[in-house]
């Protein structure tokens, strides 16, 4: 079996010892993913623009995405991202957790994981 990893230059990356992603048995997983901005809604989104970098980089995009969890510090803090997550799943939702718990570092609101298909 062939694995490629495939590397954001995220500062946590060399620091902790993992790559963005990994493409490995017909998928791809990519690992835990905060983004920048004040709001929620913000790193929501630039989370999910690292992540879509990432599939691009994969062959892949989210329309086959299969598996996604969300991760944030206050649960009351994930509806103002449900618009920008059904704006970037569309019409290919994947099967979807969240959870709430504490993040690496208390200015992160959200951080987001996801498996999709491989290209």
């Amino acid at each position: 079996m062939t694995i490629k990893r495939i590397h954001s230059g995220g500062e946590f990356e060399a620091k902790i010892g993992y790559c963005r992603a990994v493409v490995a048995g017909g998928f791809v997983h990519v690992a835990g993913t905060v983004g920048q901005g004040d709001t929620v809604e913000e790193q929501c989104r630039s989370a999910l623009d690292t992540i879509g970098k990432a599939l691009e980089q994969a062959g892949t995009s989210f329309a086959n995405a299969v598996r996604v969890n969300y991760y944030l510090p206050d649960a009351a803090e994930f509806e103002p991202c449900w618009p920008v997550l059904a704006e970037v799943f569309g019409d290919n939702p994947p099967a979807a957790t969240m959870i709430q718990c504490g993040l690496i570092d208390p200015k992160f609101r959200i951080e987001i994981e996801l498996t999709a298909l491989a290209g």
